[in-house]
């Protein structure tokens, strides 16, 4: 008995090992290996990495994969994973919202917030870029980012109209304009653009496309350094996630036209001067867009097929550094480019889904019972 206890202890410890140890792996650098696999076994690979380690990773993470594995695949064993993200927000939007009516409240959240910028070139950056603006960060990155994921899972989350009328108060345009802002913020601005019109508080899309194209017109990309290309194109790609409501939907080629033509005429560059997320997020672009025959997503393809490393089973970082944690969003950004499917799916609603609906937050609403009691 006392050995078979033992052998058990041993081989939860070796598991245990394996688990976390590949959470991190390493944090030093890894060299590239070259290697023949298909796109179908890199998929597998990282698929299998995220997935046998996803319980030991923070839940905004699992949350983060689980949400864009429903909406590629539909399968509703990933509403679990969009289940943790909607409890950990209902509680964050229960201490935020509710407490919008206390003076000065607003301003002392945001710049906690910014008190979390790393240190550094891009971080004193934009520090110095959003000091204007003492309340953006509290407006922009919690309460629209909160809401407006609630509302994807189909819910309003506590004090909803407290929390409406302070965003339909609050003038985002100067923030949203501001040249030094998207200089240090392209890609969450336009989050914030869409963010706000989903949720109803303000139309703020075209001010901000006008100030991203006169902040980086195209006839001055060689004055660009590699950190400032990379904010272009992420800003880029971003025009057409958030107008996909985040891989919910096909966006119309059309009204992205201008960024589409761009990485078809700047996709060498790309390929040298941004990472593999970035580059990635090109290829998807195409994919979204109805353009899967773009001789774009080919050359994305092999670009990310090749970063993979075969030992690792997963795409490491610029720096080469192998950390589940970090490097989650780069890797299921390469699962869905690498297997696209021919039809997205939107939520999870998890109202609507019998694993998930049981264990709903107490502190979230349903859109629809939310609207009927407003009615009344």
């Amino acid at each position: 008995m006392l050995k078979h206890r033992k052998s058990n202890v041993i081989s939860y410890l070796l598991l245990s090992a394996s688990l976390f140890g590949s959470v991190a792996f390493a944090k030093e650098s890894v060299e590239t290996l070259s290697h023949n696999l298909t796109a179908d076994q890199v998929y597998q690979g990282i698929k299998s990495t995220l997935e046998s380690n996803l319980f030991s990773l923070p839940p905004r993470v699992q949350g983060h994969y689980a949400i864009r594995q429903y909406r590629m695949t539909g399968e509703d064993k990933y509403a679990n994973g969009a289940l943790i993200d909607l409890l950990t927000i209902a509680e964050q939007q229960a201490y935020y919202n509710c407490q919008l009516d206390k003076p000065g409240f607003s301003k002392a959240e945001s710049q906690k917030e910014v008190a979390k910028i790393k240190p550094g070139i891009r971080g004193n950056a934009r520090k110095s870029a959003i000091a204007p603006y003492p309340e953006f960060m509290f407006y922009t990155d919690i309460l629209l980012r909160y809401a407006s994921r609630v509302d994807e899972f189909g819910f309003k989350g506590p004090c909803h109209d407290v929390m409406i009328n302070t965003l339909k108060n609050a003038n985002l345009a100067p923030a949203l304009t501001d040249k030094k802002m998207i200089k240090s913020w392209a890609a969450q601005l336009i989050n914030y653009v869409f963010w706000a019109k989903q949720m109803g508080v303000g139309d703020y899309y075209s001010a901000y496309k006008q100030a991203f194209i006169k902040t980086y017109p195209d006839s001055e990309d060689a004055k660009l350094d590699k950190s400032q290309y990379k904010n272009k194109i992420y800003g880029m790609t971003h025009f057409i996630f958030a107008a996909s409501g985040y891989y919910q939907q096909p966006v119309d080629a059309k009204e992205y036209q201008w960024i589409l033509t761009y990485f078809e005429n700047n996709i060498d560059r790309i390929l040298k001067d941004t990472t593999e997320d970035i580059i990635t997020e090109v290829g998807i672009s195409f994919l979204i867009t109805g353009n899967a025959n773009n001789p774009v997503v080919d050359k994305v393809k092999k670009h990310v097929i090749a970063a993979y490393h075969p030992q690792l089973k997963m795409i490491p970082s610029p720096k080469g550094e192998a950390h589940l944690s970090s490097g989650e969003h780069r890797n299921v950004l390469a699962m869905m480019l690498l297997k696209w499917p021919e039809t997205l799916h939107k939520g999870p609603y998890l109202n609507d889904i019998t694993s998930t609906k049981r264990y709903l937050p107490k502190l979230v609403t349903p859109k629809s019972t939310a609207a009927n009691k407003s009615s009344q």
